[in-house]
């Protein structure tokens, strides 16, 4: 049966961490209902190419024109945000066997039996892209999720939520629907491309798939070859980790330095404990390694183990906390058990704040807590803990008794980046001309695991662009740089809004040469030439303050910088981080700097900073702006310095804002964006017209001559309403003309004021 006819809607990229890379398109209720399936069927989604993806309803309703996709579907589809892509409903059959293409590290230390475990449910054709992530928005039915988190967990190491394999054939059921979409099940066979394979069903409980979910209408590539017998497929492994590092210490770039003090910790354990305790130290080892998602925190500590012929046995926290507490405490135990067995031994915890954290912590803590006492006081057995989010971890466990040592490991800088992809792309045929240390300064706040399904993405562009995989195929820096825009790094996957600087440079921005040059020096310097202000001694500029008139490009401004320095924007408005809840808006100030500096170079871009910010006690809000006040100069100024990150305000009341904030340390440059003038206007006038036609008697550079206190702002809305006019005399209208324009200023009054604009510049004039 033909799937039903689809409809055209404008994809938009989807910034949901829970939908990232798991093939979900979500549309409007309404257009759901009229494609005819049902949340978590399936669809068929069409651009440059055809793919499927599970359907689900926008959280909050989008507009009935838009299918919002996660980065894999859009990757798979062929188009970019703003693309338009046709939507239908298709069957789907369980495929007799899938063959697929990985990274060298998956296809080594993951086996196909827990590929297919991973891959259950999901719905694909041939040449898609998928990621591991198990499909757990809508679990197939009796698929066992949390196995194969463990499963990938302990054969990759914790880049396994960034991995993605390709699906380079498919075999579909005999007497299926040649243009039926395939999906993984239980006894389909899963073999690596030139590699092992299941060679049998799963050794799971589950039931095909339910009626309508999947879906796709391009052809299915041909049936596989003959099989040849494979050897029974190996059980996934539950907790420790391959014999082999998946990298080398040497390839860790940029945590040489804590590869190399963990590695002393080791060998003091493992090989010297006599010397601990002639000097007096008992020889046990606790150390909790820090760092951002994706870091390499696991893969830090495999490569130094088996650096040191040191055993792993892996804990994953979020594996165990989701099960019952009573097999959760087994779990912990058998663990300990497998740790303490055989020596030397690391008992690595990964995600430790997932199963002990600092808000109300369960009764199972005390448990593990003491269940990782006894690992930590065996003879040769070492206890690390990770965590992306330190401060959410039970203090209990930075106790002396348990976890007294600490690494934290930094976001790579450019330099790092452009080593790492080096290393990630050892062993692809790439261009000569590529320049990875292009790529590198394109990619800020990518870490590691980012730049893996960065290599993965270019990948996939280089294969779509060569289209034969007999083709004698290099990856290109334009395959690189484009897939920068597909990749979004785990550091903005959650909990900010971001501005886009839409290819916006400061070259681009006409006029203002001297505030262009007080922005490039306080904001660009300290993050492009951090080795001048080492150099002369000084420490860099941490903030500044951007204050002018409404309407006169402050915003634009950010924009500018942001594409200038290629750096990541954090926006905030002043009213968003207030709340009535004691110590809500404090911790909203926290964690927006601690995500700024996950990705770093950053800018924390602060809209309406009098908002936010206002002279303490004065206020009637039971203190809460005072409160944000101190959190923002505790976070400006504190015990922990900014690395990376600038912070910008912007306002048109500078002169509400708290006097503290604006003291050398802090926001300490201010910087005046004064209204257009003459010249300016006209350059905006023609900016804002650039796709309007206008009419001969048209003159621009007059029209701008006579708009005294007309901001940027209300020179396009002249321009907009201009064009309005014209259409109300006539819909036919192709042009705008002059009588056109003289009727919109009757509507389009300047919205400078006189008397602010006095305040300001006599403000400007006591900062300068």
């Amino acid at each position: 049966m033909s799937a039903p006819e689809g409809v055209d809607l404008l994809a938009r990229l989807g910034t949901s961490a829970g939908d990232a890379r798991r093939g979900v398109v979500r549309l409007h209720p309404e257009v759901i209902t009229a494609l005819g399936v049902q949340a978590w069927d399936a669809v068929r989604v069409t651009g440059a190419r055809t793919t499927v993806a599970l359907v689900a309803p926008a959280a909050e309703p989008a507009a009935p024109g838009t299918a919002v996709l996660d980065e894999t579907t859009m990757v798979n589809a062929g188009v970019v945000d703003g693309s338009t892509v046709g939507v239908a409903a298709a069957p789907v059959a369980v495929a007799r066997q899938v063959e697929l293409a990985g990274s060298r590290l998956a296809s080594a230390a993951l086996p196909p039996a827990t590929l297919r475990l991973a891959l259950i449910g999901k719905v694909l054709l041939p040449g898609d892209t998928l990621s591991l992530l198990p499909q757990d928005l809508a679990p197939f039915p009796g698929a066992d999720a949390p196995g194969a988190r463990r499963g990938l967990a302990a054969a990759l190491g914790g880049s396994w939520t960034t991995e993605l394999v390709t699906v380079t054939a498919a075999e579909p059921p005999v007497g299926s629907d040649p243009g039926a979409a395939l999906a993984v099940g239980p006894t389909t066979v899963v073999r690596w491309r030139n590699g092992a394979s299941t060679g049998g069903p799963a050794p799971i409980a589950s039931a095909a798939p339910a009626a309508g979910r999947a879906a796709a209408g391009s052809a299915v590539s041909a049936p596989f070859a003959a099989a040849a017998p494979s050897a029974p497929a190996a059980p996934p492994v539950e907790q420790e980790a391959p014999a082999e590092p998946a990298v080398a210490v040497a390839d860790l770039v940029g945590h040489a330095d804590a590869a190399r003090r963990l590695g002393e910790w080791f060998d003091l354990v493992f090989r010297r404990p006599e010397l601990l305790e002639r000097l007096g130290a008992a020889p046990r080892l606790g150390v909790l390694v820090s760092g951002p998602e994706g870091v390499g925190k696991t893969t830090l500590v495999r490569a130094v183990a088996a650096e040191n012929q040191a055993r792993v046995v892996r804990l994953d926290a979020p594996a165990v906390a989701a099960i019952e507490a009573g097999a959760a405490a087994a779990r912990v135990r058998e663990a300990v058990d497998d740790a303490v067995s055989s020596t030397p031994g690391v008992l690595l915890v990964t995600d430790g704040e997932v199963l002990l954290p600092a808000a109300d912590p369960p009764p199972l803590s005390t448990l593990v807590l003491e269940a990782l006492r006894r690992a930590a006081n065996t003879p040769g057995v070492a206890l690390v803990v990770t965590s992306s989010r330190p401060e959410a971890l039970d203090p209990r466990v930075r106790g002396a008794d348990l976890v007294d040592r600490e690494l934290t490991l930094p976001p790579p800088g450019d330099r790092d980046r452009a080593e790492l992809l080096r290393v990630l792309l050892r062993g692809v045929p790439l261009a000569r001309d590529v320049d990875l240390a292009a790529v590198g300064a394109r990619t800020p706040g990518f870490v590691a695991g980012d730049l893996c399904a960065l290599r993965r993405e270019a990948a996939v562009r280089a294969a779509l662009r060569g289209g034969s995989a007999d083709e004698d195929l290099t990856l290109q820096t334009d395959d690189l740089l484009g897939a920068v825009s597909s990749v979004r790094p785990a550091s903005l996957s959650s909990g900010s809004q971001t501005l886009s600087s839409g290819g916006l440079t400061l070259e681009r921005v006409g006029d203002m040469v001297e505030t262009k040059q007080a922005l490039t020096e306080t904001v660009l310097w300290p993050l492009r030439y951090p080795d001048s202000f080492a150099r002369l001694g000084v420490s860099p500029p941490r903030g500044v303050l951007l204050f002018g008139p409404p309407g006169c490009g402050k915003t634009f401004l950010v924009r500018a910088l942001a594409g200038t320095g290629s750096l990541n924007v954090f926006v905030v408005k002043g009213a968003e981080v207030l709340d009535k809840y004691v110590g809500e808006s404090e911790r909203a100030v926290r964690a927006l700097f601690a995500r700024a500096a996950a990705a770093a170079p950053a800018l924390v871009f602060l809209d309406e900073i009098d908002a936010l910010a206002p002279r303490r006690g004065g206020s009637t809000d039971a203190g809460v702006a005072d409160r944000v006040v101190a959190a923002l100069l505790t976070e400006l100024d504190g015990a922990e310095p900014l690395r990376d990150v600038v912070v910008l305000g912007a306002t048109n009341r500078p002169e509400l804002i708290d006097p503290a904030l604006l003291r050398p340390g802090r926001l300490e440059r201010r910087v005046y964006v004064p209204p257009p003038d003459a010249a300016a206007r006209a350059d905006i006038l023609r900016a804002a017209a650039r796709d309007t036609p206008l009419a001969d008697d048209v003159d621009l550079d007059a029209l701008a001559e006579d708009l005294d206190r007309y901001s940027a702002a209300d020179c396009a809305a002249l321009i907009r309403e201009a064009a309005l006019t014209a259409m109300r005399t006539s819909l036919e209208s192709t042009e705008v003309s002059a009588s056109d324009l003289a009727r919109a200023r009757e509507a389009v009054r300047p919205s400078l004021d006189p008397r602010q604009l006095a305040e300001l510049e006599a403000y400007a004039g006591e900062a300068g």
